[in-house]
């Protein structure tokens, strides 16, 4: 097998992210395209965008939750298989609805360099920040089959970027670690949307083996070079 065969993945550079009409917009969040475009014309083996794709009457929505408010509450999600497990989650305003103008990747974006759109979070009864699969274990309820894409391939390292750093970035690039690939987050190509917690959550996703890299590093370097 190839010693280098790098993946990028451009997580949910969509309107509904974006300022200046977003639901949730992340502050900066269309100031990273410029550089994502810079990435997107390297030599990846594939590049792949994911979209949160939802349904109305989606889990992490606050408006489907009498008297809670976004961004201060949080629910209960259940395993639909399994009441047994459950984990708390933040709730959202309502966002990224399927078919809708905020799902849509932003126009700044060079999709036309994509090889894939990869659509999560389209379970009504799972949060799912990960492009790869919904938190739950015992069973897991949706798998994108993302890591399987990226095998098929035979990728060896995975590029993450877009939006936002402590949700769907964070757990895109957890995940890819934890799916034995040799993982980068590019920093600059990213923002939270709590930017006073970033320092701390690089810390959270570096103790999973995957590295905060910056644009200007060794290991964007190499992709320069890469065949």
């Amino acid at each position: 097998m190839p010693d280098f065969r790098p993946a990028l993945l451009v997580i949910d550079l969509q309107e509904d992210f974006c300022p200046p009409n977003g639901s949730l917009a992340v502050a900066g969040g269309r100031d990273v395209t410029p550089l994502i475009n810079k990435l997107l014309a390297l030599p990846f083996v594939i590049k792949i965008a994911t979209k949160d794709w939802h349904p109305r009457d989606h889990v992490s929505f606050a408006a489907n939750h009498q008297g809670k408010a976004p961004f201060e509450d949080f629910t209960t999600i259940v395993n639909p298989y399994n009441e047994s497990e459950t984990y708390e989650s933040r709730l959202w305003p309502v966002h990224c609805v399927q078919g809708t103008p905020g799902a849509e990747l932003i126009p700044e974006l060079h999709a036309s360099q994509l090889d894939m759109i990869l659509e999560k979070g389209t379970d009504p009864r799972v949060e799912m920040y990960s492009p790869f699969y919904d938190p739950f274990t015992s069973p897991c309820v949706s798998d994108s089959g993302l890591a399987k894409a990226l095998r098929e391939k035979q990728v060896t390292d995975v590029y993450v970027v877009g939006l936002a750093a402590d949700y769907c970035v964070k757990n895109a690039a957890i995940d890819a670690a934890k799916e034995g690939f040799k993982t980068y987050l590019v920093e600059e190509c990213t923002r939270a949307v709590d930017a006073t917690a970033w320092p701390e959550c690089k810390k959270a996703i570096e103790a999973y083996g995957a590295k905060v890299v910056s644009i200007d590093g060794p290991e964007v370097r190499r992709l320069m070079t890469a065949q």
